[in-house]
């Protein structure tokens, strides 16, 4: 007897998703419990899981379709192994490996065959760490930039034009004018609204400040071995900045407030929202109660952030709320940006790039290791005099660190 699949419930307010990826095909055989799609929402990537074991039956729903909660997505028929799959619904989705010597064909993801058309890598040719030796995106990633594939292009090249292959030739001495039109995830989309709903509704201002990260630096140099074998994770920059963050805010209150109506909501904890990478592109997952955390239990969060971001594994709870954005654009190497504010909330944090400049320390000009700070702020709400407050105490707090165990 076939068991329906159907669309999970997703979280407060969210009522469909769009389907991202199948991560099992017709027949084959799963586990109760084993994800077998993911889902993206306006926010997150969530995996469907299979509600009891079986064989994968047919797909009702294709990739980049949109679907409701409660909606069947596919069906996990009874039984298990080969002779079942051999009866299941459809056979697999396979994909012509058309850059290959022979006609063999391999099973591929959505996203791992883009990988490989894009790269021009031969699939066959990379050994797979998924369920039953399957590909993964991080198997080719790894072996693209392992240098691997650079013997086999060009022969590949050649044998990909004669048989019509996909995959773009080798750019000629005259040059190609290649394009590629993909879809925009849910969540893509969904931040590009929210952002631009954002200058279009706040009068958005940005103020700037540098910091020397000395202190800092030495502090963290000093200390580093210890709070590791205490704590059992690195002691980072980010943890200086939310704790620093959580002072400024409570000597600036409206930085920490929103704008209801024609209401201001002042807010007596920092719910403070750290923008992390995923694999779709930047998340905020939400450090809450921020200001009675230690410095260990900050890193912890901002840790776990970033690992269930990059697995996929965030919730919707995880990115609800917050009350004030904390964004790093120093770990990709920027210099100097105006961040946008993450509505409702009525300011972010911009972090940049350290880097050695020549300053001016007591009349002497010395060489010191420099951040800019940029404050990006809804000018309805937070003056002027209020933004640069708030990072004079940022950077007052950054340079003398002692200050963030005395309340000062």
């Amino acid at each position: 007897m076939a068991i329906e699949v159907k669309v999970p419930v997703l979280g407060e307010s969210i009522t469909e998703a769009t389907l991202g990826e199948w991560l099992k095909q017709p027949g084959d055989a799963v586990a109760a419990d084993e994800p077998i799609a993911s889902l993206e929402t306006d926010k997150v990537a969530l995996e469907v899981p299979a509600p009891q074991a079986g064989v994968m039956g047919a797909h009702q729903v294709a990739v980049g379709d949109t679907v409701e909660v409660g909606a069947v997505i596919a069906t996990i028929e009874a039984g298990s192994g080969a002779a079942t799959a051999a009866k299941a619904a459809p056979a697999p989705a396979k994909v012509e490996t058309s850059v290959e010597e022979s006609d063999t064909t391999i099973t591929l993801s959505p996203s791992v065959r883009r990988l490989v058309l894009e790269h021009g890598v031969d699939p066959s040719k990379i050994s797979g760490s998924g369920k039953d030796g399957r590909l993964t995106k991080a198997d080719v990633e790894q072996y693209v930039k392992s240098g691997a594939q650079s013997s086999q292009q060009a022969p590949l090249a050649e044998k990909g034009a004669a048989k019509g292959a996909q995959t773009p030739p080798a750019p000629s001495a005259t040059g190609n004018r290649n394009e590629e039109r993909v879809r925009m995830t849910r969540l893509r989309q969904t931040v590009a609204r929210r952002l631009k709903e954002a200058q279009d509704t706040a009068a958005l201002l940005t103020t700037f400040n540098d910091v020397d990260m000395t202190a800092v630096i030495e502090t963290r140099s000093k200390y580093k071995e210890l709070f590791a074998k205490k704590h059992g994770i690195k002691l980072g920059f980010m943890g200086f900045f939310v704790k620093a963050a959580c002072m400024a805010l409570k000597d600036v209150p409206s930085v920490n407030a929103q704008i209801d109506g024609e209401e201001i909501v002042y807010h007596d904890y920092a719910d403070i929202s750290v923008a992390v990478s995923a694999p779709n592109g930047l998340v905020v997952p939400v450090i809450r109660n921020a200001e009675a955390m230690s410095f260990a239990d900050v890193e912890n969060s901002i840790g776990d952030f970033g690992k269930r971001a990059k697995d996929g594994t965030l919730t919707m709870a995880d990115m609800q709320g917050g009350t004030f954005t904390i964004s790093n654009g120093g770990v990709f190497g920027s210099l100097m940006s105006t961040p946008i504010i993450n509505p409702p909330q009525s300011a972010v944090l911009g972090l940049h790039r350290i880097e050695d400049r020549a300053v001016v320390v007591d009349g002497e000009i010395v060489v010191r290791p420099m951040m800019y700070m940029a404050l990006s702020y809804d000018h309805r709400l937070i003056d002027g005099r209020e933004a640069v407050t708030f990072l004079v105490r940022m950077k007052e707090a950054i340079e003398d660190p002692a200050r963030l165990l005395i309340d000062l």
